[in-house]
């Protein structure tokens, strides 16, 4: 099967790879062939494929497929540190997913990639003072992911979001870079306050399933937050919070918890 990329493909080596893996995929699965050219071969780069995706998961009888694609591909020109966040993320699922296999998976199959690139869209119309469409777009990436991130909210890159359903981030929120979360996290305020009420998330921090980290509160970088956890305390960097409310319970076990993913308490005494 002729290669479809660009012959400057070899610069994108994420890009590279996709189009290959693709094209296994049709030879493994003859009946994909029609999807997966439509959202990887038939485009020259991997923001084209990007935005193709992105608009045709979000599209309703209230916003066709053709406008938002127009808007991402218009974000991506403008923008390109957004394409650099994707990347970034579609490496570290890859890296941190033990049911990631391919870098195509995220781009075709994960909702956790797929919506933290559409809150990427809204968040650069936020920034431009297009709110409305902005706002679109976070009511769409909710129905559709299950992941309700506000478009104001200030996300990092190298973001892996597995399973990613009911994800809560809030207005104010902050998540730093290589931070990996599991489903049903929320990032959330603690009352009616209007000002700066949710969560400062710094890097490399993992937060396990169903964690709630509420209030203007800061988690330092490479922290570990327990599954189940309530967090209403400020967490130093570098240790481990369980409970409910959440207390310190240890170190944080490794210099990079969201990169090894290790959820297990050291229980020892």
């Amino acid at each position: 099967m002729a290669h479809l990329q660009p012959a400057l493909t070899e610069l994108d080596p994420v890009w590279h790879r996709i189009c290959e893996e693709a094209e296994d995929a049709i030879v493994s699965e003859p009946l994909m062939g029609g999807l997966i050219h439509a959202g990887v071969l038939h485009h020259k780069s991997f923001e084209g494929a990007l935005a193709y995706r992105i608009s045709m998961k979000l599209a309703s009888p209230e916003m066709s497929e053709q406008i938002l694609r127009e808007i991402a591909d218009e974000a991506y020109a403008e923008d390109p540190a957004l394409l650099t966040a994707a990347r970034a993320d579609i490496v570290a699922i890859y890296d941190r997913d033990p049911a990631c296999h391919r870098l195509l998976q995220p781009l075709l199959f994960f909702k956790g990639f797929q919506a933290i690139q559409s809150y990427r869209l809204g968040h650069w119309l936020w920034k431009r003072g297009r709110r409305d469409l902005a706002y679109f777009v976070q009511m769409r990436v909710s129905e559709i992911f299950g992941v309700d991130i506000h478009p104001a909210a200030r996300i990092g890159q190298g973001i892996m979001i597995d399973h990613a359903h009911s994800i809560v981030v809030g207005e104010t929120a902050v998540v730093g870079d290589n931070v990996s979360m599991l489903h049903s996290v929320t990032l959330g305020g603690t009352g009616k306050e209007d000002d700066d009420r949710h969560p400062k998330i710094g890097n490399g921090v993992l937060i396990g399933a169903g964690a709630k980290v509420l209030g203007n509160i800061k988690v330092g970088h490479c922290s570990r937050i327990a599954a189940g956890s309530v967090v209403l305390e400020e967490v130093p960097p570098m240790k481990t919070v369980a409970g409910v409310p959440a207390k310190i319970v240890g170190e944080a076990g490794c210099s990079q918890p969201s990169i090894s993913m290790d959820q297990l308490l050291d229980t020892a005494k």
